[in-house]
């Protein structure tokens, strides 16, 4: 074979070795379409947070049917932070539960100045925790701070009642149509709530209810709101909530919902696998 015959040959080699490095090498152009998961989640577990803190003022230190709170929330400048965007028509909840998973509070504390201000019910000693829920950098998930405090003296320990799928408040029956099924940890799952007798929940703070559930060890804390939108009908009496547990264990849930101009709360253990 000649030269030029040689030439061409290799020209040729090159060129197509070339075109298969650029097949091989090329980005893919094809689109893999994935569903969202929302991502699992363990709040308030700390008084720092997104570059948040919060920061007690007056804690109670004695027992009291309204014994006075007060905290600031120290924002990432590092000066009190006194205006939060609108989560579920306040700006800020606030949680208070013994850590026998007992006395569960909800309210939302007032602001003077640049201190958030709010009474508690302290029934009994022992070690409570504070939560403040707000919307801060994310506006998809809401910042949640925790914080202890402690009523010394003799306490009365209630154990944690074991999962169930029927809890009874003020009159009301409220069931798990699934069983005391448990949720599996990082995994999507769907809690629902049947309430009987059958009633038309009344809105109350922009939802048909609010479910609060803290880890019994942990004491993290998850905050949900139902897939049924006010002025939507419920014809089974059903409330569904989506939520993915972080943690594995008991967790303890609070069902809050209005009927009769008042609101009602009922509880339940849930065990993560």
């Amino acid at each position: 074979m000649g030269w030029p015959a040689r030439i061409g040959l290799l020209a040729l080699i090159l060129v197509v070795f070339g075109a298969v490095g650029y097949v091989v090498t090329r980005p893919s152009t094809v689109v893999h379409h994935v569903q969202p998961v929302a991502a699992p989640h363990s709040d308030g577990r700390s008084d720092v947070q997104d570059g948040f803190q919060l920061r007690p003022v007056t804690v109670p230190a004695e027992r009291g049917s309204a014994v006075p709170l007060s905290f600031q929330i120290i924002g990432p400048a590092g000066r009190p932070e006194t205006k939060f965007p609108e989560n579920q028509t306040k700006q800020l909840h606030f949680f208070v539960v013994r850590d026998d998973m007992q006395s569960y509070q909800h309210v939302h504390p007032e602001l003077r100045e640049d201190i958030w201000h709010t009474t508690v019910s302290v029934p009994d000693g022992g070690t409570y925790r504070m939560y403040a829920e707000f919307i801060g950098r994310d506006p998809t998930h809401p910042t949640v701070l925790g914080s202890a405090f402690i009523i010394p003296g003799d306490t009365a320990f209630v154990p944690l009642p074991p999962p169930s799928d029927r809890a009874e408040t003020d009159g009301f029956t409220v069931t798990r149509p699934d069983g005391a099924v448990k949720p599996l940890v990082g995994k999507p799952s769907v809690i629902k709530l049947r309430i009987t007798p059958q009633i038309e929940p009344e809105e109350y703070l922009g939802a048909y209810g609010h479910l609060t559930g803290f880890n019994a060890i942990q004491l993290s804390v998850t905050h949900l709101h139902p897939l049924q939108r006010p002025g939507t009908a419920l014809p089974s009496g059903e409330l569904t909530f989506q939520t993915v547990f972080a943690e594995r264990g008991e967790h303890r849930l609070f069902l809050e919902f209005k009927t009769g101009g008042k609101i009602r709360t009922a509880a339940f253990t849930v065990f993560v696998t």
